[in-house]
């Protein structure tokens, strides 16, 4: 039976991550990079899957630990459980790494003797491949194809032939610590170095105390703020700054449902609240980071750019499916890649352009061939603005003219208005642009805005909403303070509200995105509401609003993509960056930060 998304933690070197449910077991974990194979799949199938689980021995499978927590502003999880027979610790991380990746887990005896359980299932590919399994030096190796690990453990372990696990049973007493480390690498190459699971954990933590000591938020919800952050740097692929969406695939928008996507890679659209959320709290080494990435993977003819990326800037990621693994509380099917990648999402366009502005206005020293860049985007988007496309969520259905797409198209125009207007140096051609700008923002108020009730709609023509439309003052389309903004806010309050949050869209038929089904409600859309809300003078409510946000949090500070109001738990991958983005910008709003991207109040003229 599986846990609840919301029952799971993070860990991670900063390469990829795992997740640990409070029963103790590894459910996912992919190996060794974010959009790798998983050797644990459990999260999507079962225990067969793969999953390695250390618990009290009198512990059911799915029972939970007493209580658990990061290590001040770290990504060391401890899991405490108080049994019959006393207590006992059990410390999960994963150090960052210059080779190898490891997982590690301390158990340690806070009290009393406590009979323990360790049941470790490899599977390679995503639950596909059992390994066969050796000893060597001590140790058990388990290779297949690729793939190679090594399991060294303090206590001895035995692989069994009837499942194909290996299993340990030991008992920690109070002041006793023991270790187990899984190492992986290719199975073409030596084993690598042996790390010190001890001396690990001393590294791992003054690693995060150094790197968490960088942020310069201290204001109101700072504890959320930080935890947040330290997700958002869990999803970043160090060697290339490259921050994955989330480190899951195919968690259900809907339990039992077909919306199921691989969120492993890099979406450009995150590319401007993610530098503004690092600009603003202090972590520039991240934010130039993933400004290079962002320089690396749109280069080449415009015309190509793509809505997303791998974590290195690849362009191929094919959507396949796996009919052997059942998916999240059988909701299939379950696929890895990402289709999406080939739709015109021609808002992006806007984004890379916004993303790069926000840096020059930060003070980032900027990149010689960044503005040749910005020239090369801006003068497709001049040439095809005027096109229907898949809009910002993705939609599987038909192409539409989506306002959020031309706002975005504006913004284009705007930031590269106001950077020709600030380095008259620079080369192109503001007068087209400023034409543009006028000419976009003229359309979009005609036949994207609904006279007859107050609001902008999703599409030209269509009466369905979008929660994107919440956006328009953010990035300076209207001020905050036009009737048509706060229309706007009102409508999408009231018609896509649920239970107090926002869905993205009405999805109750297949018209809008070509899916059956519906879906929960949109966190980061939330946190839009609220940003809104407090843009249009409501401060009581947008508080209000991002302290019921703050408490769907998991017990560990963690979101997905999606809260179901009814069945009360989230949904979607986990943990979501946008969602985690969000956060941050509401909690920076609401303490007084205000985006470095403000855009002047203009009119229709």
């Amino acid at each position: 039976m599986n846990q609840r998304i919301e029952d799971y933690a993070l860990i991670g070197d900063l390469m990829t991550t795992a997740l640990v449910g409070r029963d103790g077991s590894i459910d996912w974990l992919c190996l060794p990079r974010f959009d790798s194979g998983a050797c644990f799949a459990a999260l999507l199938g079962d225990e067969e899957n793969g999953h390695w689980r250390i618990a009290p021995a009198a512990a059911p499978a799915g029972t939970g630990c007493t209580r658990r927590g990061y290590v001040g502003d770290s990504l060391v999880l401890e899991s405490v459980w108080e049994t019959d027979e006393g207590t006992v610790k059990v410390t999960d991380f994963m150090p960052q790494r210059d080779v190898a990746p490891d997982v590690v887990r301390i158990i340690e005896g806070v009290s009393g003797a406590v009979p323990m359980a360790a049941t470790i299932r490899l599977r390679f590919d995503y639950g596909a491949v059992v390994p066969w399994v050796r000893r060597s030096e001590g140790h058990r190796v388990a290779v297949a194809g690729p793939d190679s690990t090594w399991l060294r453990s303090d206590p001895p372990v035995e692989t069994w032939g009837e499942d194909k696990s290996t299993r340990s049973e030991f008992t920690v007493e109070a002041g006793e610590r023991v270790a187990f480390v899984l190492t992986w690498h290719p199975s073409h190459e030596p084993r690598p170095d042996l790390v010190d699971p001890y001396e690990a954990l001393e590294h791992s933590l003054e690693d995060w105390r150094a790197w968490s000591a960088q942020c310069r938020y201290e204001g109101p919800y700072r504890e959320a703020v930080m935890r947040s952050l330290i997700t958002l740097k869990a999803l970043t692929y160090a060697p290339t700054g490259g921050i994955v969406a989330a480190p899951t695939t195919s968690l259900p928008e809907e339990i039992g449902g077909v919306r199921n996507w691989d969120y492993r890679y890099c979406w450009l659209r995150d590319a401007t609240l993610t530098l503004g959320s690092l600009l603003q709290t202090g972590f520039l080494d991240e934010a130039r980071a993933w400004r290079r990435w962002l320089l690396r993977a749109v280069a080449g003819d415009p015309a190509d750019l793509q809505i997303m990326y791998g974590i290195a800037g690849e362009r191929r990621i094919p959507e396949t499916e796996l009919p052997w693994l059942a998916g999240y509380e059988s909701s299939a099917p379950v696929r890895v890649g990402n289709a999406a990648v080939d739709q015109l999402q021609l808002d992006v366009y806007g984004e890379v352009i916004d993303a790069l502005y926000l840096a020059r206005a930060s003070g980032l020293v900027a990149e010689s061939h960044a503005w040749q860049i910005n020239v090369a985007l801006l003068r497709f988007v001049a040439d095809n603005w005027h096109r229907p496309d898949e809009g910002l969520w993705e939609v599987r259905g038909p192409r539409r003219h989506f306002v959020h797409s031309k706002v975005m198209a504006w913004v284009a125009a705007d930031r590269a208005v106001r950077t020709l207007e600030a380095n008259p140096e620079f080369d192109g051609n503001i007068e087209r642009w400023r034409t543009m700008r006028e000419e976009v923002h003229r359309d979009v108020c005609e036949k994207g805005f609904d006279p007859v009730r107050g609001t902008f709609t999703q599409s030209y023509g269509s009466v369905e909403l979008d929660a994107a439309t919440l956006l328009i003052p953010r990035v300076g389309f209207l001020p905050p303070d036009d009737p048509r903004v706060i229309g706007t806010v009102d409508a999408v309050r009231a018609e896509l509200g649920h239970g107090g949050l926002v869905r993205r869209y009405s999805a109750e038929g297949p018209s809008v995105d070509g899916l059956p089904g519906a879906e929960g409600t949109f966190l980061a859309c939330s946190f839009w509401l609220a940003d809104a809300l407090l843009m249009t003078g409501r401060e009581k409510e947008a508080r209000e609003l991002f302290e019921r946000l703050l408490e769907l949090r998991n017990d560990v500070g963690l979101l997905a993509e999606e809260y179901d109001p009814v069945g009360g738990r989230q949904l979607g991958n986990f943990p979501q960056a946008f969602s985690h983005i969000g956060l941050v910008g509401t909690a920076l709003a609401l303490g007084g930060c205000q985006p470095t991207t403000d855009a002047p109040t203009l009119t229709d003229e």
